[in-house]
Formats: C-alpha cells, structure tokens, sequence
C-alpha cells in the first residue's frame, strides 16, 4: 500500500506558529520524510513544532534551482515503500508560489495521494484584505526586474484590471520593494487602486489599499526587507 503526500503550509514568518492548526502539527509530528527548499529551515520549523523525537531520525530532500530533475523524481520513492512523505514549503502553503508544484504533479502520475492540508495563504488572505474582486483575480508572481520591463508589466496589469474586472497580485524580492512601489506610483493611473499587504498574520502585518493618487500623498513606512504583496484593481 503507498504512503500518501501531505502538503504541509508553514509560517509566513517568525513568531506566527499559531496559525499552523494543530491537527497539521499531529501529522507533521508523525512523518519520517520531508521535501523542501532547504533542510536548514524545514528543521528550525519542526523543531518549533514541539516534535516529540530527535530530529536526527527525519529524513530531508531538498528541492530548489540546483536539483535536478533526474534527482527529484526520486523523492517519492519512498512513498512507493508505503511511507508517507511531507511536502513543505519556505513559507505558505507548498506547490503556490513554490517549487513543490512538480513533486505533486510526480505523485498524480504515480498515482500517490495527495493531501492538501489548511494553513496560511499570503494571495488568499491579501485578497480579502483588499476589497478588491474575490470573485475574479490572478496571481502572476514576480514582474520584471528592470525598471522599463517593470513598467510595461503594471501597465498591462492595470490594463487587465479593467478590461476584466480582474485582481492583478504580484510580489517581489523584499529588498526591492521601495523600487517597486516608487516605479507603481510613477507608472500607473491616479485612480487605479494599489494594495499593500506586508507581513501578514505577523505582528507588523501591514495592509492599506488607496488609489494611486491619494498613495502620493500618503507617507510610506519602511517596506524594504519585508515580506509583501502587491495588488492592482
């Protein structure tokens, strides 16, 4: 009989162990397997857990830029054996915004369960803090980096936005965020709706919507570093 892979959401940050549900932590608690972006950090989390054994006696595959796919396509084996892996994520919820989408595609064609398991989303719950349409939105990640490339995508954001009627979210490199939101205000219409949500279920979390005109009155705090996403209406 095949184990099953269970997604595994993490913290948005330090100090927001309390919106991992505990019914996620029992299962965490009794899994020998993970895969994540770096070991490091998959330990600190589930050590913070409170798991009741030596961390020595888990087993750690790390997925990023430098695996190869040849490599990865073996994380599952495991799950062949009967045992159940955990999928985790650096922050969030696995396979959004995350590499960890390929290992559930894998475990679909290997006909290995698939267990999503309720925790934090940082585009669910910047959606609901906007007021924007929750009805129609879109996710599009990273835009370009350049600040020319970086204009053309918001203003073909802002024009999606309109034409559909359609959330546009989108994050960045946290060090970048000042650059992005300068290039924002500079770009995009003065009655376009821009949204922030920085840090969420943090204790800084941070979350305004204003049109892009009243965001040029309006004195910005430090947003460099911190964790963000940005939204067009």
């Amino acid at each position: 009989m095949k184990g099953k892979l269970y997604l595994l959401p993490c913290p948005l940050g330090d100090d927001a162990l309390q919106t991992i549900p505990p019914y996620v932590v029992e299962i965490i608690h009794r899994l020998d397997y993970f895969i994540c972006e770096k070991a490091k950090t998959a330990r600190h989390f589930i050590k913070a857990t409170g798991l009741p054994r030596p961390l020595q006696e888990l087993t750690y595959y790390e997925l990023n830029k430098r695996t190869e796919q040849s490599e990865w396509r073996t994380f599952l084996d495991a799950a062949e054996k009967g045992h159940d892996i955990g999928l985790l994520s650096e922050a969030g919820c696995p396979g959004v915004a995350d590499p960890g989408a390929v290992i559930v595609a894998a475990a679909h064609e290997r006909d290995i369960e698939v267990v999503p398991l309720v925790g934090p989303s940082s585009i669910l719950l910047a959606v609901m803090a906007s007021g924007m349409s929750g009805q129609n939105f879109a996710f599009v990640g990273y835009l370009g980096a350049k600040k020319p490339d970086l204009a053309k995508d918001l203003k073909r954001l802002e024009q999606n936005a309109r034409k559909m009627q359609q959330t546009q979210l989108f994050i960045e490199t946290p060090y970048r965020n000042t650059a992005l939101i300068e290039t924002a205000l500079q770009t995009l219409s003065p009655n376009t709706k821009f949204g922030i949500a920085a840090d969420l279920t943090l204790p800084t979390e941070w979350v305004k919507v204003k049109r892009v005109g009243d965001w040029k009155k309006t004195k910005m705090p430090d947003l460099h570093k911190r964790p963000a996403i940005f939204l067009i209406g």
